[in-house]
């Protein structure tokens, strides 16, 4: 059998994934990554350019899964959204991996893919617009502002299991979806609690 240049790129992402959420884009290594995918490094120069290409093709990919698995169409419950955005983090921890090495590794510059990604959440804060317009909820925070702070719920309550442990001495995963959906429906209906 001859070589198969598509499943060779398919191995070499999976391996990059896993090698970017354990060790960030400073502290992966390509060897690794080539030894993994049962590739050689110089495929990996050739298909996806350098480290940081590589990185920026993994972080789009692990983007546009979650948009695709976890979509948010207009008339969405937004709290509902929440806890399917936090189940699907569940599912794939290294998400959130990616997305705090990207927010150590960048800080300030320009991240990766960053315009299709604006786009894509500009597409989203138009959908908490309209839940705005519909009176579903709150309508005293900007729409991009309401979004934000709802995927920071979301993903600080998922992400900061440390945090969750020292805080709360350890909470069950039903205990932890219900307090996420109940502070995602306060928080979006502007309720002091």
């Amino acid at each position: 059998m001859g070589y198969d240049a598509a499943a060779t790129k398919a191995r070499i992402l999976e391996a990059a994934t896993r090698e970017f959420a354990e060790y960030g884009i400073a502290g992966a290594r390509v060897d690794r990554i080539a030894v993994s995918a049962s590739a050689n490094k110089r495929a990996i120069y050739d298909y996806f350019g350098d480290k940081e290409q590589l990185f920026t093709k993994v972080l789009s990919d692990a983007c546009s899964r979650l948009s695709s698995e976890v979509p948010l169409e207009e008339g969405d419950d937004l709290a509902e959204y929440a806890v399917r955005v936090h189940d699907y983090h569940r599912e794939h921890p290294e998400f959130l991996r990616l997305l705090m090495w990207e927010e150590l590794y960048y800080r300030e510059g320009p991240i990766p893919a960053e315009e299709w990604r604006t786009e894509r959440y500009r597409r989203k804060t138009g959908i908490v617009a309209a839940a705005q317009r519909e009176g579903r909820v709150r309508c005293d925070v900007r729409p991009d502002a309401l979004l934000f702070m709802l995927l920071s719920l979301v993903n600080w309550a998922t992400g900061a299991e440390q945090l969750r442990r020292v805080i709360t001495g350890g909470m069950a995963e039903d205990e932890l979806r219900r307090s996420l959906r109940a502070s995602a429906v306060a928080m979006l209906a502007g309720k002091d609690v």
